[in-house]
């Protein structure tokens, strides 16, 4: 059986359309491809602190479990959340890649 590549996705989820496109290009390119939870009818400000906390610590095994995190940096913006998740995926060694370049 093909070993595949495994690959988080992180973000702001401000950006559900390009995540919902990148997700679909990196499994037709033969990667397995794990996302945030998207929230239609809740609003990121309505989500209870216990919430918030279970949905990152869930998101960090995600991460634990990835060869890669892909970074939806849509015109370059990375927020807060996303910045925590970058460093926690570099203090574990993952491979680390962007949609929009970084410098």
């Amino acid at each position: 059986m093909h070993e595949y590549k495994i690959i988080t996705l992180c973000g702001s989820i401000k950006f559900k359309d390009e995540f919902i496109k990148v997700q679909e290009k990196l499994t037709s390119d033969g990667n397995i491809v794990l996302t945030p939870n998207f929230f239609n009818s809740i609003k990121k400000e309505d989500i209870d602190e216990e919430t918030k906390k279970m949905l990152d610590e869930m998101h960090k095994q995600k991460i634990d479990m990835s060869d890669e995190i892909y970074v939806i940096n849509v015109g370059g913006y990375i927020g807060e959340s996303t910045k925590n998740e970058i460093e926690y995926a570099k203090a574990r060694g993952k491979r680390i890649s962007y949609l929009k370049s970084v410098k």
